[in-house]
């Protein structure tokens, strides 16, 4: 005999009231979609994770994109990933869904995916950004963008002023500049600090593993990298098993919540990427993002974008020619924080006005090597050339 609609609909509803109470709470349940097609791991691995997600938080109710696995998780028929997707964009944009979960998206140039990993030092959460996508087409722009979004899904995640912190990559000096000049402006942002003795901005592999910032800015391919490392450093690499997957699509006027996993995520990231995707859609990161940068054009953020293209850097003036070294000195001080593709020019500037300076390395990057009675004015000369 077939189970009469009518009751069933009575337990659904009388089984959420005592769920509601059990919890302590009568939100509305956030709707999260998740494709199974594509998963090197099999659909049944995908769905373990959205069974475990909704296990582990009641108040998200897990909607299956896909076919081929049996569940009690409300399910939608698709055939292939593509199918999967255009479901998944109509049932975000109508509103059926609050936020999804995907392999293989492919989001439009401007939007990319800030990512949650939990560090291995102290077990210490932090945001990547970014892990997959393209913020923009010129580097130093995106990275710059990154800190943005990532201030957005970190904020939408609870964390009301997060700290910022930049790895020690190509263009990190530029970037700190720039968040410099925004911050000047008047747009709020919490630098971290090293934990290395040195301290600084610019964080090194030692802050990634503790987590010493709350948002960890790098390039997206950087960042898609550490993602793996983080995520799959115990299972030898085939297999995903920490961490809450590759994190949302952030855009400033990007319009639907859709967090990434890879094809090698096994369940216990898949539930994690679940919870992440919910967390942003009852966070607001939609309007985080465009809050977000509604403050940094307030700060002068387009003028900024704008100086920011590589053809816009500082470049040596070649009236005079090339400079000759001035009388040799002992190099005992440096400057840090020049941009290494321009750390020769910044020793001519140097050598134009007659002071000794030598390229060199220290251990967070490049460095003006000078000698200490002229550090002094060789930092006002770089500052006033825009080298600092």
């Amino acid at each position: 005999m077939g189970k009469n609609p009518i009751r069933a609909a009575i337990a659904e509803v009388f089984g959420e009231m005592a769920q509601a109470l059990e919890t302590g709470t009568f939100a509305q349940r956030c709707r999260v979609g998740l494709t199974i097609l594509g998963s090197e791991h099999g659909p049944e691995e995908l769905v373990r994770g959205a069974e475990l997600a909704q296990k582990q938080d009641p108040n998200i109710q897990v909607v299956i994109i896909g076919n081929g696995v049996q569940t009690n998780l409300e399910t939608v028929v698709a055939l292939d990933e593509k199918e999967a997707h255009a479901i998944m964009d109509e049932m975000l944009l109508n509103h059926t869904l609050d936020a999804a979960v995907t392999m293989h998206y492919n989001f439009p140039v401007g939007v990319s995916t800030v990512g949650r990993v939990i560090t291995p030092a102290k077990g210490q959460a932090m945001f990547l950004a970014t892990t997959t996508g393209m913020a923009a087409t010129e580097r130093i722009t995106a990275m710059l963008k990154n800190t943005v979004y990532g201030i957005a899904v970190a904020k939408a995640c609870e964390k009301t002023n997060p700290t910022v912190g930049i790895l020690n990559i190509e263009g990190a000096r530029q970037v700190e500049r720039a968040l410099k000049k925004l911050k000047a402006g008047g747009y709020q942002i919490d630098f971290a600090q090293s934990a290395r003795s040195d301290g600084g901005i610019v964080m090194r592999g030692n802050d990634l593993l503790m987590g010493v910032p709350d948002i960890m800015v790098n390039d997206s391919l950087t960042g898609n990298v550490f993602m793996k490392v983080f995520s799959a450093y115990s299972t030898g690499g085939s297999y995903e098993a920490v961490g809450n997957g590759y994190g949302p699509g952030v855009g400033e006027d990007y319009d639907r919540i859709i967090c990434i996993v890879s094809r090698a995520s096994g369940a216990p990231v898949i539930a994690g990427a679940i919870k992440f995707a919910a967390d942003c859609a009852k966070g607001n990161l939609l309007e985080k993002a465009k809050a977000e940068f509604s403050a940094a054009r307030k700060a002068g953020w387009d003028d900024l974008v704008k100086s920011l293209s590589s053809n816009a850097l500082p470049v040596k003036q070649d009236d005079e020619g090339v400079a000759s070294s001035p009388l040799k000195k002992t190099v005992t001080d440096s400057i840090p924080g020049v941009e290494v593709m321009q750390l020769e020019d910044a020793v001519q500037v140097l050598w134009k006005a007659n002071i000794y300076a030598e390229c060199g390395m220290g251990c967070t990057g490049p460095i003006v090597m000078i000698a200490s009675e002229d550090k002094e004015r060789a930092l006002e000369l770089l500052k006033e050339k825009e080298y600092l």
